[in-house]
Parts: structure tokens; sequence; C-alpha cells
């Protein structure tokens, strides 16, 4: 599970301080490209010269194993992803027209936005996004590009591709959402986790034969594999190396061979082997020890994330999408995470919720901050900035979990923020007060609230032994974020906060009021117009805040203005709002621990979906007028191995600056997925 930025918009809000590890090269940018609704950043890898030559190689190894999987994501996305993927590598490529023409241009920015989005289908809106050209400017492209670069199926012409390939990419009504809500969740969505014209229902009928009632250590099922129905029959197709993704996920092992070879200790190497034994069979029993021996190593310096994991993707809340993340620990913001963590048992024994669903003991709960090297599949371009793992709840409740915050991304976020000419906060702010509070607060009391989150939030609360995983369904990952956001919130208040000298006395009325704002206000800027909320996460932040809106009207807790026709969202009374936090997250509690899917449904489709249509197209003029980009994501750093007489003697991390040189590169190296059709 993982936090994205959650103060918005992190467009050219305020961010959280600069860490001591910060390196210095005051000429380094940060902001590298605009385009869309996107912008493009670059992080820093800071300490990098503290670790020794074997961890360098170490992350090195993990590094590339990460970058192997990159198809597997776009294939998952969608089923046409790749060869649009390879169209448009073709294209760039090779063109050889041109490329000062506004037909080439608006092509390029289209190729920004599938590279971003791993797909046609926007990264967070899901919907379809298209070229600003016509189909004929894209048949001339692609025409005078070098064909043979394109995924043409033996035999094919050009012509027959294109008549195949141009409605995929233009015809607005075909593949609409890549994630659909609409009753036929499975049917309607894009997303490549089913084939042959599934229904929920028979997906559901096909798992409940699978799982073993009562089972306390229950394995995820259908986390590894797509559901195919064929001659009126369903089975399941694995992700290994002998199926499905298996020339990808070869490559992705045989690095993890030379990584493992490096390793720091034997527990790397233990869990690493799990790891690989999983790719190799796909047996999720195995993908469990694995995740039981990696939550259990708070020693290692160096760590990664890499597999099939987050569940967002899938309306059915069970198929997991791929990603890796390679980091090693910052050791000075790591005090902080420590002292949270260390007092996990206090936190569990004050919560709010009922004591049926607390924890007697919180066992293994780790926290640290990190320093991330590459990002990949479902974290790139766009990555969290806090993680919680493993998900499965047994496996928490019995080893606890690893959370991280990860702070070079946070520093990269502040430093755009800063070479941006305006602020979202002075726009949808009310006051100067809370000008004033937020600029002073909002970076440490967003830093705390993400350790929250991820460290506690996630790691809270247990299931009744009569609830089944899963049993909330496709609701289930907005309400696991949202239980998590409501327990940072509701403790980022709490006296301990201080006594701790986590945070300063009132710094979380900053996180309060950015909180509000954004669910209430600001995150519209996201959203297309006459849509609903369809993310995961947004829809998290809007029920919290809308519900505690409603709820506190009585003692106008949150008050709405309108001034010189702008509206605004007051937060009059934080005790109040915090005892809303308090109670709505004892609700969400119970209705995970009891598993009651109605009462979970009512809270997402009332207060986390629907859009008021006067309100969302008053944000959105008044977001655009300041002409920042609401969504970020980065370029990674290269990791170039350094050579003297035919042996490696360093790694040395470079900057590249070009989004677009980075895909192609990474476009003849790391793929290895045909393009069915």
């Amino acid at each position: 599970m993982y936090i994205g930025l959650a103060g918005l918009l992190a467009a050219c809000a305020p961010q959280p301080k600069e860490t001591a590890s910060e390196p210095s090269q005051p000429d380094f940018k940060y902001l590298v490209d605009e385009f869309a609704d996107l912008r493009i950043m670059r992080y820093q890898v800071p300490d990098w010269d503290s670790l020794t030559l074997s961890q360098k190689a170490y992350i090195y190894y993990l590094g590339e194993a990460a970058k192997c999987g990159r198809d597997i994501l776009a294939d998952q996305n969608f089923k046409y992803n790749l060869a649009i993927r390879k169209t448009v590598e073709a294209v760039l490529g090779s063109y050889d027209g041109d490329r000062s023409q506004d037909m080439f241009k608006q092509f390029e920015v289209y190729a920004k936005r599938v590279f971003f989005s791993n797909g046609i289908h926007h990264h967070y809106a899901e919907d379809k996004f298209f070229p600003e050209i016509s189909e004929a400017d894209f048949a001339q492209l692609v025409k005078a590009s070098d064909t043979t670069l394109l995924p043409l199926k033996e035999g094919e012409t050009v012509d027959a591709f294109l008549t195949f390939i141009t409605p995929v990419i233009f015809d607005p009504n075909l593949y609409a959402v890549r994630r659909s809500s609409q009753p036929d969740i499975i049917a309607n969505s894009a997303n490549n986790f089913y084939e042959g014209g599934l229904t929920k229902e028979e997906v559901e009928a096909f798992y409940d034969k699978m799982r073993v009632k009562d089972d306390a250590t229950l394995i995820s099922y259908g986390l590894n594999s797509k559901v195919v129905k064929e001659n009126g029959q369903i089975r399941e197709e694995v992700y290994k190396i002998d199926g499905l993704y298996g020339d990808a996920i070869r490559q992705i092992v045989a690095w993890l061979e030379k990584a493992n070879a490096v390793a720091e200790n034997d527990t790397q190497r233990a869990y690493t082997r799990l790891l690989i034994d999983y790719y190799t069979t796909g047996d999720l029993k195995t993908w469990d020890a694995y995740n039981i021996a990696w939550v259990q190593d708070s020693v290692s310096h160096i760590d990664y994330v890499n597999g099939f994991i987050e569940d967002y993707g899938d309306p059915m809340g069970m198929k997991a999408t791929w990603e890796a993340i390679v980091n090693f620990k910052d050791l000075e913001e790591t005090q902080r995470s420590n002292i949270i963590s260390e007092n996990a048992q206090w936190f569990e024994d004050n919560s709010p919720v009922d004591s049926r669903f607390k924890k007697k003991q919180c066992k293994g709960v780790s926290a640290k901050s990190i320093i991330v090297t590459t990002l990949a599949g479902d974290c790139f371009p766009a990555p969290p900035i806090g993680i919680n793992l493993p998900n499965a709840d047994w496996i928490r409740k019995e080893y606890g979990s690893k959370s991280v915050t990860i702070t070079n991304l946070m520093t990269a976020y502040n430093k755009a923020a800063d070479e941006c000419p305006k602020s979202v906060l002075s726009e949808f702010a009310y006051s100067q007060d809370e000008i004033d509070l937020c600029k002073q607060f909002s970076g440490i009391s967003d830093v705390v609230h993400t350790d929250l989150h991820e460290c506690l939030g996630h790691g809270s609360g247990q299931l009744l032994p009569e609830t089944q995983p899963g049993a909330l369904k496709e609701y289930s990952s907005t309400l696991e974020e949202a239980r998590a956001d409501l327990f940072g919130l509701y403790y980022c208040a709490d006296p301990k906060m201080v006594e701790l000298g986590v945070l300063p006395e009132n710094a979380y009325k900053a996180q309060y009021l950015d909180y509000i704002r954004n669910g209430l206000l600001s995150q519209l800027a996201r959203v297309e117009l006459g849509k609903n909320v369809t993310e995961s996460h947004m829809q998290n932040r809007k029920l919290i805040c809308e519900w505690c809106y409603e709820h506190g009207g009585a003692d106008s807790v949150i008050v709405k203005k309108v001034e010189n026709g702008k509206t605004y969202f007051v937060v009059n009374d934080f005790d109040k709002l915090r005892g809303l936090f308090g109670q709505l997250l004892a609700e969400v509690q119970r209705i995970k621990s009891e598993g009651d899917y109605e009462a979970g449904k009512n809270l997402v489709e009332n207060y986390g979906v629907k859009v008021d249509p006067e309100l969302h197209k008053e944000v959105k003029m008044r977001y655009e007028a300041l002409g920042l980009k609401p969504y970020g994501g980065f370029i990674n750093p290269e990791i170039v191995p350094v050579e003297a007489n035919g042996q490696v003697v360093d790694y040395r991390v470079e900057y590249p600056a070009d989004f677009v040189a980075q895909h192609l590169d990474y476009g003849r190296k790391y793929s290895f997925l045909n393009s069915k059709r």
C-alpha cells in the first residue's frame, strides 16, 4: 500500500523542509519539462559516496532488475499498449520529416503522455487520452518513419496495421476507461486482467471455489494472474518464468541472481531466493514466505520492492500490477520514523476504534526514511512518497510491516515547487493567517502524516476471525487508504506527538487545513469536467472531507465561504474536527474488521465519488489561471559502472534531463515482450 503526494497538487504547495542529506549541487534543476497536465522532475541521490563498492553494485543490479519489468505494467494496463508504445518509439526514433512542424510536436506530447501513463489511459483519472493531430497526420508520421520498427504481424502491411491501430488510438468509444466503476466493472474496463467476456459474478464465483473457509493464512488469490474465459471454461494464466510475461520475468530473475551474489548479508540472499522461486513457480504461498522473510529484515542498509503488489488498478481489487523500487536508508531522517514505530502499541491502544478491532500486540512494526535510486513499473514515473508493505493482513498481524517515507523524492518536490512562480496555497487558502500557518508547518506536518499513514495506519487494527480478506471487493482500496489517512489525521493532533518531539505544538493545524482544502476543493483540478472521482486515493480524501463537512455542519466545524466569486472551505474548530476524524476512523475500521461491504459501498458512493459540477468548473478555472500542472513524475538517475583495466572500480550517478530520451533508451534496452494482437 502506498500514498501519493497527499498535499496535492503538490504543484508549488509548501513542502517538507530540506533534509540534511541533500546533496549540495546549487545549480541542479529539478523541474525539467512540462506538457499536458504533467510536469517532469529529477531527483538526486544523496549520500551515494558513503556506500561501499559492493553496496553500489548491489543497487545497480537491483536497478537493472527493476527496469526489466517495464513491459509487464504496460500490458497489464491495456492489451494494446505495447503495440502503441512501440509505434510511438518507432516514430520518435526514426521519423525523417520536419520535426519542427506542429504536427510532430503535438505527436511528441502524446508520446510523452503514453510514456508517463504506461499506456493510453491517464495514470490518475484512468480515462483514455488522444493525440491532438488528425488520423491522416498520424498515418503520415508512421509512414515517414522506419516501418521495420513497427510491431507488425508476419506479412502485415503498414496500411493494414494502420487500419487496426488508428481506431484503438483515436476512437473515444473504444476502450474508454482503464478501470470502470460502472455496474459491469469488468466489461467496461480496458485493463488486461480479464479476457473472454467475463462478468464480475463469474470472477467472484471462480475464486470463491478456491478459497478455504476460515484459513488464517489465506493466500492472495488471483494476485499474480490473468483470468481467461475460453469455450465456456474459466482458467488462470499465471505470471511466472514459463507462463504469462515469462520473457520479462526471466530477465528480472537474471539480474536478481547477480544482485544476490553481492548482497549485504545472508538474510537478503534468503528472501531474494524466495522471490526468485516465486517468479519461477508462480506459487502464492512462496510469495507469502518471501514477504514474511523480507518484512523481518530491519537491519540491512539497502532494500527493494519487486513484484506484483498493489491491486488499485483492478476493478475487482484482486489483481496486482507490477512495480519495483530500489533504495537505501536515509539514516538521519530515519530517527523520526523510529520514534513513531517504537510507540506503535501506544497508538494502537489509544485508538478511538472498538477494542475488538485493536491488535493486542503490535509485532514487527518497522519504519525508516529512504533514498530511492531507481523507480520502475507502477512506481514510475509517478511514484508514491510513502510505502507500507506487505499487504496481507495476516502477515501484518503475525510478523509486522515495513513502512518507508521517501525523503529524496519529497526534497525533489520541494525544490521543483521553489522553481514555480505561483502557488496553489495562495489561490485556495481563505486567509493570510491560513497561508502563514501552512507555510510554517505544512512541510513537517505532511511528512509526519505520511509516517503515521504508512508506519502505523496501514498496520493498525485487525480483522475479526470470521472476516474474509477482500470482503470489501472493489471498495477495499479506497477504504484502506481512508483508514490509514484517518489514523494519521487523528494522531497528528495528539499531544503525544509534541511529547515525542515529532511535531511542534499546533503544527497539526496546517495538515488539517491542507487536507480539507485539498479534499473538498483543489484536488478537483485533477478531474476532467463532467467526470466523477474514480482514483482510490482521491476518493479516499473526498470521502473523509465530505463526511466531516456534513457531520460537522451543525457545529460549523467546517464552513463554506464564497467571496468575490471564489469558494473557500474554512476550518473553524480544530478540536471538533479531530473528533470527527476519530469517529470516521472507528467506522471505517469496523467496516474493514467486519467485512461490511454494503456500509463500505455506501460511504464511498455517497461521499467519495460525485462532484458538484459548478464547484468543479470553478476550481478548474482557478487552477488553470495559475499555469501549473497538477501531476508530477520523474526521470530516473542513471547508475553507470566505472571501469579501469577491465574491472568495475566504482559506480557513478548521472542525472539525465531528457524525458523522451530516457524512455526511448528504456525501449531499446528493456523491451522483452511481444505486442500481441
